[in-house]
C-alpha cells in the first residue's frame, strides 16, 4: 500500500474528520469566550474593584530608560523585561469560563444520553417463521 493511499484512508475516517471539527468549533468557542472575559466580564470586575484594569498590572524587573513612559506597551516596546501578572489573572478567569461552560454541556450531554438509554425499546415483532414452530411445537406437545 503506497503512502498517499495510506494517507487518504488515515484522512477519511470518521473520527478524524469529527476531530478536525472539534478542533475548528473549539478555536471559535475559545474567541467567543476570549470577547466575554475581555469585553463584559473583565471590566465588570474591574468597575467592583475600583475601576482596576488586570490588563495593565505588572511589575518592572529591570532599569526604565529615560523617556519611556511606564505603560506596559511602551516598557515591552522599549525592551525592558516586565512581569504582566494581570494578563496572566485575565486568562485564568477566561479558563475557568471555559472550563465551568465545557463542564455544563458534558452534564447535559450526559443527561440527555441516560434518558435515552432508559428508554425502554419495543419489543421486536417475532418473524412468522419462528411463530409457525412455535404453534407446532405446541401443537406437538398437545398430542
Amino acid at each position: 500500500m503506497s503512502i498517499l493511499s495510506e494517507f487518504k484512508e488515515f484522512a477519511v475516517k470518521g473520527n478524524v474528520v469529527d476531530l478536525a471539527v472539534g478542533v475548528i468549533i473549539g478555536a471559535a468557542f475559545g474567541k467567543i469566550v476570549d470577547s466575554l472575559v475581555a469585553d463584559i466580564i473583565m471590566p465588570l470586575v474591574g468597575m467592583v474593584f475600583g475601576k482596576l484594569d488586570f490588563s495593565n498590572l505588572y511589575v518592572i524587573l529591570g532599569t526604565v530608560p529615560p523617556g519611556v513612559t511606564n505603560t506596559l506597551a511602551e516598557l515591552k516596546k522599549a525592551g525592558v523585561p516586565v512581569l504582566a501578572y494581570g494578563n496572566f489573572i485575565t486568562i485564568a478567569v477566561n479558563f475557568v469560563i471555559l472550563a465551568f461552560i465545557i463542564f455544563i454541556m458534558v452534564k447535559q450531554i450526559n443527561k440527555l444520553r441516560k434518558t435515552e438509554e432508559a428508554a425502554p425499546a419495543a419489543p421486536a415483532a417475532t418473524p412468522e417463521d419462528i411463530t409457525l414452530l412455535r404453534e407446532i411445537r405446541d401443537s406437538l406437545k398437545r398430542s
